[in-house]
């Protein structure tokens, strides 16, 4: 399969994306990106043998669809949920889920899917985040185990049928491929890793996802459990667009 994707360009200086421009929300301000052709391998139906801690990333099914839009007993429900699927699929020990982003494909949506191609922190950007989540002084105690960030992502409502989630395989990166790019909020600063074209990338992604069906992926891990770069994929040949594509991404900060 055929898809296009927006690699980030090395620059001689730092680079930003820029969110809720002049108060409005979702007025985005972007670096500059090189749109790319690449082939991308659907793993539906295939025999590959994809793991988290080889790989970083796992799919799932047999899920109860999401609750959508939450309500607070929804939503402290559905946390507790992620705590146990967290813990009984990649072994972690305490999990602290501390974001929820919902993502809708309309002109109109304040948070549309994230079409760069990128990880969601960089190193710096991690300390910082995990700073902001415990404090200086558990953070100390996280640096001294084996901890991670993790994304759950899910379908909602309907079956993905455009611009489904994509990746990297991390066996196909190079170190130099990662780049430094700052988020610039109304009332605070991040940093993530966008990454930039390389032709020997290998992406997959998994073909028309249903809402009982979820993706578990790596964001960091100091102890070697690959990351994965990610995107939207725009394919050649999407299926019928009469849903609107809707997803909900979940954070967690994780120990193990």
């Amino acid at each position: 399969m055929n898809a296009s994707v927006n690699y980030h360009i090395r620059k001689p200086f730092t680079q930003a994306f820029e969110f809720d421009v002049d108060g409005i929300d979702g007025n985005l301000i972007s670096p500059e990106l090189l749109t790319t052709n690449v082939n991308v391998f659907d793993i539906r139906n295939s025999d590959v043998n994809i793991g988290f801690k080889t790989h970083g990333i796992t799919f799932l099914e047999g899920l109860k669809a999401v609750p959508f839009p939450f309500n607070e007993d929804e939503e402290a429900l559905y946390n507790r949920k992620i705590v146990e699927m967290i813990e009984t699929q990649i072994g972690a020990k305490e999990v602290l889920v501390f974001d929820h982003t919902v993502r809708i494909d309309d002109e109109n949506a304040s948070r549309r899917p994230a079409r760069n191609v990128h990880n969601d922190y960089s190193e710096k950007g991690i300390r910082k985040r995990l700073i902001d989540l415990v404090g200086e002084e558990k953070a100390a105690e996280y640096h001294k185990g084996h901890f991670g960030f993790v994304n759950l992502w899910r379908p909602v409502e309907n079956t993905i049928m455009s611009s489904p989630l994509g990746f990297i395989c991390p066996d196909s990166m190079d170190v130099e491929d990662w780049i430094n790019i700052e988020l610039w909020y109304p009332d605070r600063k991040g940093e993530i890793l966008g990454v930039a074209p390389n032709p020997q990338h290998r992406w997959f992604y998994k073909s028309k996802m249903r809402v009982d069906e979820g993706i578990i992926f790596n964001i960091y891990d100091n102890s070697g459990i690959p990351h994965l770069a990610h995107s939207a994929l725009d394919l050649s040949e999407e299926g019928a667009k009469s849903t609107t594509r809707k997803s909900i991404e979940s954070r967690m900060l994780v120990k193990y």
